[in-house]
């Protein structure tokens, strides 16, 4: 067995994106001794690709706004999935968070009277993105970084050590949670530089690893997103939930090929840019659902004029919640109204002046300019759906983000509940600061309640050792597999069988060859090379968290027989007023995953009085509103 580092802390954050620098800075300032553990270079969280802002209802720009309003439009684009209790709690919140980045040092653009600026954003009733241009998540993270460096400078300062109390740890994965009776008692981790071991010891766990979009072929989210945190979740016994919701970001680029799949910011829609098919026509027109009739335009004329009339409530299509845009652009292509390369064409040109552009979307104008070619204060782009963001996640107490595993906490898109099965662009960076800050509080909580502190088990280091060596011991075997050729293979699957619009046959289909993928995967093979650096063996590590967290996706889509939110089957067309209160549950037993429905809590009486009973009617079954209907 190799020298294997050994440290000992009080909390230990997976990810050091929004979620994870936010838990991390709460339980610092409570005392604890944290680690931030982080899959790239800090600063480099995939945090920074947040482009259109934070969704907070401060009222800076339309003084109706207010937390009421963000729930109930947060509650709307979840379809009602939400978990109502987070959605309150962010809702009230968010605003306090952006307020507190500012006393960190954060620069948002700024109204005329001096205010933080809030855009407009799809499926938000008001102005209420706070932002910086549309490098929002850029700001955040550098924020928080440096948030966190002024925290190890008090460390030195009273203690001679910059990591004293705070240290972080870039370019280390952590491959296994290790537990003491059921208990967190540490993570199991290796530099990615040198393939060097770390036993990382501490009481509490809080994941912060975000999504898992490189299952898909196409997706926006960068390297790191390959569902680390779900699948260390699920192996130590916790609880995924809404895992069949995955979000199709409506305007990913499509052209060229080697830019296929970034993202296009909804701020372009938000600053008045609009769809437009082949022939020039502005469809989304065609495509507002029903449920939404009366808040959206149904003209260009009274669309246009939502821009710079403040009273006047009925929204651009183009800003309706992700879910219905992006089915509506793939409908579009599906139809032969598409552009040349298979998406259709965003227009913002035609809407502002040159300068204007430039000035309000810096990094979409250098974006489209040096990777495509494409002037967008001159021309259209091209887009299309892209795998965005993941609404399932860890299961967690809404107060505390505690799963159900003692120690471990999850927040941002590795924890699910907030979103439902739809997340309105904005309201990821208001989760982040939202839940990272109450997941650091839980685990402060959790360490202070605590007797005697769980041990790590030599044992259990040197399994997790065993199993992270085994692709270096299959390449010499007959049935070695290249980590690469079943990553492509993977990709390929979720992207043609458990995309965008689902079918039952292909979904099982899907289940059959995940399982054949499972199989090969167990011989993954490392076939040149040694633990420095080595891409193929880091590849290994991350395909088996793909292939859990991909098999929880599809068996979760095949049951929920039902469209709602990112979740659309074609077989299945409608939304089920039935399935609303029901909970798809992932949970990892013996080596296999299983699925079981569990019944929603009902909404909070004050909560659902925030509604018009005439809309609740068409999500909500009469026997689920039963005495309530009569008396609303």
């Amino acid at each position: 067995m190799a020298d294997i580092e050994r440290h000992d802390y009080d909390v230990i954050v997976i990810g050091a994106g929004g979620a994870g620098l936010r838990a991390a800075i709460e339980a610092r300032s409570r005392g604890l001794r944290t680690a931030v553990v982080c899959k790239s270079l800090f600063g480099k969280a995939h945090t920074v690709m947040a482009e259109g802002g934070i969704a907070a209802s401060m009222g800076n720009v339309n003084s109706r706004d207010n937390w009421q309003v963000h729930y109930r439009d947060t509650m709307r684009g979840g379809k009602f999935l939400n978990n109502w209790r987070m959605a309150e709690l962010h809702a009230k919140e968010a605003p306090q968070r952006v307020w507190e980045l500012e006393t960190y040092g954060a620069l948002f653009d700024r109204t005329p009277e001096g205010k933080i600026s809030q855009r407009n954003f799809g499926g938000h009733e008001y102005p209420r993105l706070a932002h910086v241009g549309d490098r929002t998540g850029l700001e955040l993270i550098r924020t928080l970084q440096q948030k966190i460096v002024s925290l190890q400078q008090e460390d030195h300062a009273e203690h001679g050590d910059y990591e004293a109390r705070l240290r972080v740890y870039p370019e280390c994965t952590v491959t296994e949670l290790l537990l003491d009776e059921g208990r967190i008692a540490g993570a199991f981790a290796y530099w990615r530089e040198n393939g060097r071991f770390l036993r990382l010891e501490a009481p509490t766990v809080v994941l912060a690893t975000g999504g898992i979009g490189k299952s898909f072929k196409v997706t926006s989210n960068s390297w790191e997103y390959t569902g680390d945190g779900h699948a260390l979740a699920l192996r130590a016994g916790a609880n995924l939930i809404d895992m069949e919701f995955v979000q199709f970001h409506p305007t990913g680029m499509v052209y060229p090929p080697s830019v296929k799949g970034i993202l296009v910011t909804e701020s372009v829609r938000g600053d008045g840019g609009v769809l437009r098919d082949a022939e020039g026509r502005r469809f989304m027109f065609d495509y507002v659902p029903e449920v939404f009739k009366g808040s959206y335009a149904d003209s260009e004329q009274e669309a246009d004029g939502w821009y710079s009339d403040p009273d006047n409530n009925r929204r651009p299509p183009e800003l309706l919640p992700r879910d219905e845009v992006a089915r509506a652009i793939n409908s579009e292509v599906k139809e032969g109204r598409g552009s040349p390369h298979g998406g259709v064409y965003l227009d913002v040109a035609s809407r502002l002046p040159a300068e204007e552009i430039a000035r309000r979307l810096p990094s979409m104008h250098h974006q489209f300019k040096e990777l495509a070619d494409v002037d967008i204060t001159a021309e259209s782009m091209e887009v299309g759906p892209t795998c965005h963001y993941v609404m399932g996640g860890v299961e967690v107490d809404p107060d505390t983000a505690a799963s159900g595993v003692a120690g471990l906490f999850a927040a941002g898109e590795a924890a699910g509940g907030m979103h439902g099965s739809n997340r309105l662009g904005g309201n990821s960076l208001g989760d982040l600061l939202v839940f990272g800050k109450r997941a650091g509080a839980g685990a402060a909580e959790y360490v202070a309640g605590l007797g005697a502190r769980p041990e790590v088990s030599q044992a259990d280091v040197e399994a997790a050792e065993q199993r992270a060596l085994r692709p270096f011991e299959e390449s010499g075997s007959a049935a070695a597999q290249h980590p690469y050729a079943l990553h492509g293979e993977l990709q390929q699957v979720m992207n043609e069988l458990v995309g965008i619009i689902r079918r039952g046959e292909e979904m099982s289909s899907a289940l059959d060859e995940l399982a054949e993928l499972k199989d090969r995967a167990g011989h993954m093979a490392v076939f040149e090379g040694n633990r420095q650096f080595n891409p193929a063996w880091h590849l290994t590590l991350d395909v088996a968290n793909m292939l859990l967290v991909s098999e929880c996706v599809a068996r979760a889509a095949l049951r929920r027989t039902e469209s709602r939110g990112g979740h659309t089957r074609d077989d299945h067309p409608g939304m089920d007023a039935t399935w609303r209160r029901r909970q798809l549950v992932c949970e990892h037993r013996d080596g296999a995953v299983t699925v079981t429905e569990r019944t929603h809590p009902p909404m909070r009486r004050d909560l659902l009085e925030l509604f018009d009973i005439t809309e609740l009617r068409k999500y909500f079954t009469a026997d689920e509103l039963g005495e309530v209907t009569a008396e609303l």
